[in-house]
């Protein structure tokens, strides 16, 4: 039997309200107490069209990023910087992001696979699946006629042509051309491409002028011709090592007929090619021209140029002017530049700091795998991280990232589909990924208990989220 003062309670607000008021006692606490009972609200999402990439941690909510659907409002440039130590997804994020893409009809992407294992880059799986054969660029391949990129196309421009072989020159030598070096490339370009019409140019055309210089290009300029001789002697030995070195057979020859410029993934398999040696930043600087003058064009299509490895363009001062440039292009004619790299005092204490500086200016999103804390304060100092990013970055789980998007920082778990996981895992993430060889309940608590750690981390350190950038 109800309580008489109850009945009355439920009469007189009955009466005011027309509804019956809960029974519930009030509870009597502070704001301190009852702020865990209003989680940290989220930060707003970067709007519902592009491509899925997972859900925001903190609040749940799907993630979704398009950096040509936000250039312009919400970024101010479409090039993006992904880091983080080796096992933590980048990956993964990378391989499922170009399949997400490629599901666009007005999407073209190339990616030059840099790791690889059993003979094959880690893309080939992605390649086979939907048809498409990599351009392998190997030494030994390259004899037994293999893939062959030229230099001097006619694709790519005269001027094209000439500031390429002055960045092979510079990366191979170190250090800049002298003007009078400049000049026996120069000549002995401009000969080359008038005399030669009946076929394509090659290196070795090159190298043979240098060594012998024609006498109107000394009488040109009131000298003699030993002295131009001298002058593109070093020059010849350089590009030698293209034509009969350990890089011959690549790039001393004409371009390789059938390579489909038009197929929705372009793949340059670079796995055969040292990482420490001097041929990488060579080949980064060759495919770069090359796919500048033949690739990119004002056809409306919106194209992603990822780069595995690319410390080796932006550590190299030459080789990061080059693609400096070529950023700045993309814009006007819709390339996204995906740059990945494990760290980045890789870059930013290397011998190009000041192009490394700009590149990294230019890429308006940033996500970051788990790194040491000595590398994440160092990360969150060159990028402006606010600091509570930087203090979680070391004690993320696999498949968490810290997702900069001009400013909007929000923690992010990507995911992945039963249908991508066969393509996406290869045998060197399942060797790299602690979380690949774990059941899926196994799995899924582990995601559980990264994600309670985060949400207890930032009710800890909810006061400092209004901190913008790293002391």
């Amino acid at each position: 039997m109800r309580d008489p003062l109850t009945v009355l309670t439920d009469a007189f607000t009955s009466f005011l309200f027309e509804k019956v008021e809960t029974t519930r006692l009030p509870v009597r606490t502070s704001t301190g107490q009852a702020q865990a009972v209003y989680l940290p609200t989220a930060a707003p999402g970067l709007g519902d069209s592009g491509v899925i990439i997972g859900r925001e941690v903190y609040s749940g909510k799907g993630y979704i990023y398009d950096p040509f659907q936000l250039y312009g409002q919400q970024l101010p440039a479409p090039h993006w910087l992904v880091l983080g130590e080796s096992g933590n997804g980048k990956s993964a994020l990378e391989k499922t992001y170009v399949l997400r893409q490629l599901r666009f009809r007005d999407r073209q992407v190339v990616v030059l696979d840099a790791q690889g294992e059993d003979g094959v880059g880690e893309w080939n799986l992605i390649a086979e699946e939907l048809g498409i054969t990599p351009i392998r660029l190997d030494p030994m391949a390259a004899l037994d006629h293999g893939i062959r990129l030229n230099p001097l196309d006619p694709a790519i421009t005269t001027t094209g042509q000439l500031a390429l072989l002055r960045t092979i020159i510079e990366v191979a030598m170190g250090h800049g051309l002298d003007e009078r070096s400049g000049f026996a490339l120069k000549v002995a370009h401009a000969y080359v491409n008038e005399t030669i019409v009946e076929r394509q140019p090659v290196l070795t055309d090159i190298v043979e002028r240098l060594r012998h210089p024609e006498p109107e290009s000394a009488e040109a300029m009131n000298v003699a011709i030993d002295d131009v001789r001298a002058w593109g002697l070093d020059v010849a030995l350089v590009l030698d090592r293209l034509v009969d070195g350990d890089l011959r057979g690549m790039f001393d020859g004409p371009t390789t007929v059938g390579i489909d410029l038009d197929a929705p993934l372009i793949v340059f398999d670079l796995s055969h090619i040292d990482r420490n040696s001097i041929a990488m930043p060579i080949l980064m600087a060759i495919v770069g021209v090359w796919l500048e003058h033949t690739w990119i064009r004002p056809d409306r299509k919106k194209r992603i140029f990822l780069v595995e490895e690319a410390w080796h363009i932006i550590n190299s001062p030459f080789v990061a002017q080059l693609f400096q440039r070529l950023l700045k292009f993309g814009r006007r004619l819709g390339l996204s530049f995906v740059a990945v790299v494990h760290h980045l005092s890789d870059v930013v204490d290397g011998a190009a700091a000041r192009e490394a500086a700009a590149i990294l200016k230019m890429a308006s999103t940033r996500t970051i795998y788990a790194q040491k804390a000595d590398e994440a304060r160092a990360t969150g100092r060159v990028l402006g991280l606010p600091r509570w990013a930087v203090e979680i970055i070391p004690s993320l789980t696999p498949g968490i990232a810290v997702w900069d998007v001009n400013g909007n920082v929000q923690v992010v778990k990507h995911l992945i589909t039963e249908t991508e996981r066969p393509l996406v895992f290869t045998d060197r993430a399942m060797t790299e990924s602690s979380t690949d060889h774990l059941t899926d309940d196994a799995l899924r608590a582990a995601e559980l208990e990264a994600e309670e750690r985060a949400a207890a981390f930032m009710e800890q350190h909810i006061g400092d989220s209004s901190e913008s950038t790293v002391a």
